[in-house]
């Protein structure tokens, strides 16, 4: 072959798919077109194979696929209704100290229960010479012990706002209630006796209990229930409060019963986004420490 000539076609080990491509001169001759062995299919990607790639039996392999497991439903599990040391550490230690209380009360002599009685209650002359250490001493008792309906909604109220909120954030509920409602309850008193309104011996008026606080923890409960099972408490639980109202036996506590569900119902805001942060810092699962990963020598 001359100089110059051009080869159209090769047959033989370059197939019919080989490209022609113009270079230097070689054994052809000078100026000879010379043909590229065509590129391995294994080093580029197949168009097409989207899932998976081709082997050499020429067949696609695909991936496993899992097949999705049904979702299991939840059973009922109605111990979680009990506090627990590691579940509601706030809700089961504050009972242990109640049920201890309590049996001061039932057993001890009378004349020490009331004193006991008398110098943890805050009453006017109490809140005002140390009005923190009072309140939290006269939440340390129940008033009407352990048969009183408080204790059983305590029990139960406390233990299922712990689990979704938290201990923290349920014991600064209960004493936000707690000791808003007192006050709210015993500052008219003050200033009723200043005006001439009530006796002087109103200011050492008896008043301790958890009641305000289980009020202000139903009212909070009530915001991360849903909506089947918020408004028949709430509706429930207001209504017994007005009886008692109306009863008229203890106006100043009852009225301080409905200020604490309405504190509590005040709190929804905040208790809802405590709800969401507890929600989703449970469903982040634990990291363990990084395992070390060995790089082999190339």
């Amino acid at each position: 072959m001359g100089a110059g000539a051009v080869e159209s076609g090769l047959a033989g080990p370059l197939g019919a798919g080989a490209v022609e491509q113009s270079g230097p001169a070689g054994p052809l001759g000078p100026g000879a077109e010379r043909a590229r062995l065509p590129k391995p299919s294994g080093l580029g990607r197949e168009r097409g194979a989207s899932s998976g790639c081709r082997g050499r039996s020429g067949r696609l392999a695909l991936g496993r696929r899992t097949r999705p497991t049904p979702a299991h439903r939840s059973l009922p599990r109605p111990w979680r209704l009990l506090p627990t040391p590691t579940g509601t550490p706030f809700t089961f230690w504050y009972l242990a100290v109640l049920l201890l209380t309590s049996l001061v009360t039932e057993y001890a002599d009378p004349a020490v229960v009331h004193a006991l009685h008398q110098g943890f209650s805050t009453d006017v002359a109490h809140l005002v010479g140390a009005p923190v250490p009072v309140l939290v001493a006269s939440a340390l008792w129940i008033a009407g012990g352990v048969a009183s309906p408080y204790a059983l909604g305590f029990v139960l109220v406390l233990t299922a706002l712990e689990r979704r909120i938290g201990g923290r954030r349920t014991a600064m509920v209960f004493l936000l209630g707690h000791g808003l409602a007192t006050l709210a309850t015993e500052i008219p008193v003050g200033v009723a006796v200043l005006t001439g309104s009530l006796p002087g011996s109103s200011l050492h008026r008896l008043d301790y209990g958890i009641s305000f606080g289980v009020a202000a923890s139903v009212g909070a409960l009530a915001a991360v229930l849903p909506w089947w099972s918020r408004w028949p408490l709430l509706l429930a639980f207001g209504w017994m409060l007005l009886e008692d109202l109306t009863a008229f036996t203890d106006p100043m506590t009852n009225w301080g019963h409905l200020v604490a569900l309405a504190i509590g119902v005040a709190t929804w805001p905040v208790v809802r986004r405590w709800r969401r942060a507890a929600t989703a810092r449970d469903a982040v699962p634990p990291q363990g420490p990084a395992r070390p990963v060995k790089v082999r020598p190339s």
